[in-house]
């Protein structure tokens, strides 16, 4: 019992003893030179790194200039989420930006450990609100906040050269994967060029199309995806090319054919956000420029209907034929006013693999036309528009895949039927699509959807023997009218 009151007693002692050392020291701080205080601060900073064989890193929120929060932070934080469901005891749960989805982040002063490549990392979060220099004792609105991580010396080059990459890395994968896709149309020139909007406006992207629901030829959609994929995986490959980590794709077809849910279901399958750009409302080149540097990686820029959009085609000759005219400089500074002052082809050449186009990385184009003949061959060769695919015509293989989605079934008596008639008529995938289409929800007699397929199937067949017979009819009574024959 005496023991027991003796360690009490001398615990109590040493206690005190460095409660009033601490006192002592931080009334001498006040009166020692500032450069005396930085060096006895160093200095104890070195010996303690004798004894302590940890080291600890900081990631502040924010740069210093408190515009920009750090791409690691974040990051870092999207990393950490994945551990927190099953390490940390205290979680903060918040909505993540443009999403939907719930972002689960560690609470102050929680620690959550990590393992890497056999080291031992511990991580915390911590937020401060510094001191006001106007008013010391009071603390702004400004709240700061940071992570670090705390790892045994010994390890400090794997943390510097792996972990960190790791952690950024996968933080970047997750964010990606959490946040709410989106779909960008660009504002007119006199609605951003104020300051009032953006150059682009967005709303959430939650199209449903994805390749399994694409009615298409299953060999060629295969193509595509290989293709998606060796591009997604290509950054070191462009790299060390030295190109513009980029990819062009010319949808091509008739009207109903699926472009554009060709473009939708690239756009999920990728996880990219949509930049449709309506060229009609940029006014020139240098608009289309900026518009461009504003779209961020990882996005598709769509441009529909091209051929349509803007007359640029027969540009070239037309100026080419003014340049070698004689007619004195008025149509020269005419020209390059209409050039200044409208989108040409050799500004939208630019903006696909000119210099500007290397500013960022993974992005698609995509330039969808019912009229591939229209184009200028420029426009479209190999390096701007790698990849051309057709959307065509409704076969027997798209068929079966839009039957699937709209009635569920995978075969049927009628399917022989169906087969023999595609390979007679010319339908497109969206007629096929609206014949197959039910009203209701309920269980739905799949014979009756296909009968009506086939009634619209038989229709047009007749349709289309009707007027071959006319067009020979017309031909015969054209041939007869130019030989003088009386036709009665």
């Amino acid at each position: 019992m005496d023991q027991v009151a003796a360690l009490t007693s001398l615990s109590t002692k040493i206690t005190s003893t460095i409660g009033g050392l601490a006192i002592i020291w931080a009334m001498f701080r006040q009166f020692i030179p500032y450069e005396l205080k930085q060096y006895l601060d160093a200095l104890t900073l070195k010996f303690t790194s004798y004894i302590n064989p940890y080291e600890c890193f900081v990631i502040e929120e924010y740069a210093g200039d408190r515009m920009n929060r750090h791409e690691l932070y974040i990051a870092t934080k999207a990393y950490l989420s994945d551990h927190c469901s099953r390490c940390a005891r205290t979680c903060r749960v918040e909505l993540g930006k443009d999403s939907d989805r719930f972002l689960v982040s560690i609470g102050e002063r929680v620690e959550v450990t990590d393992d890497f490549n056999g080291a031992r990392i511990w991580w915390h979060a911590y937020m401060h609100a510094p001191v006001s220099n106007h008013n010391i004792g009071r603390h702004s609105d400004d709240q700061r906040r940071y992570y670090t991580l705390t790892f045994h010396k010994r390890h400090r080059e794997l943390i510097e050269g792996l972990y960190l990459r790791h952690v950024l890395d996968k933080g970047r994968a997750i964010t990606i994967r959490n946040r709410q896709r989106r779909l960008f149309t660009n504002n007119p020139y006199n609605s951003w060029s104020s300051f009032i909007k953006p150059m682009w406006n967005h709303v959430q992207f939650q199209h449903p199309s994805t390749f399994d629901t694409l009615a298409m030829d299953p060999i060629k959609k295969q193509e595509i995806i290989d293709d998606l994929n060796e591009f997604r995986k290509g950054k070191e490959y462009y790299s060390r090319i030295g190109k513009a980590w980029k990819r062009g794709y010319l949808l091509y077809g008739p009207p109903g054919t699926g472009k554009s849910s060709m473009i939708t279901a690239i756009a999920n399958f990728l996880e990219y956000d949509i930049y449709d750009m309506e060229l009609t409302t940029v006014k020139s080149n240098t608009e289309l420029r900026k518009l461009f540097i504003e779209t961020t990686g990882k996005s598709i820029i769509v441009i529909e209907d091209i051929d349509c959009t803007l007359d640029l085609t027969g540009k070239r000759n037309s100026n080419k034929s003014k340049e070698e005219g004689d007619d004195g400089s008025d149509e020269k500074i005419e020209r390059k006013d209409d050039e200044e002052k409208n989108v040409t082809l050799s500004g939208l050449l630019n903006f696909i693999d000119g210099l500007w186009s290397a500013c960022g990385e993974e992005r698609i184009i995509i330039f969808t036309t019912n009229h591939i003949e229209k184009l200028d061959p420029a426009l479209i060769r190999t390096g701007r528009m790698d990849k051309h695919i057709e959307m065509s015509y409704c076969d027997f293989e798209s068929f079966r895949i839009l039957a699937q989605n709209y009635l569920g079934i995978e075969s049927h008596k009628l399917y022989e039927m169906i087969r023999r008639l595609l390979e007679e008529v010319k339908i497109m995938p969206a007629d096929v699509a609206e014949s197959l289409m039910c009203v209701g929800f309920s269980k739905v007699d799949a014979g009756m959807y296909l009968e009506r397929l086939i009634k619209t199937l038989m229709e047009r067949k007749e349709a289309v023997e009707e007027q071959g017979k006319d067009g020979i009819v017309e031909e015969v009574y054209k041939n007869n009218v130019s030989n003088g024959v009386e036709l009665k």
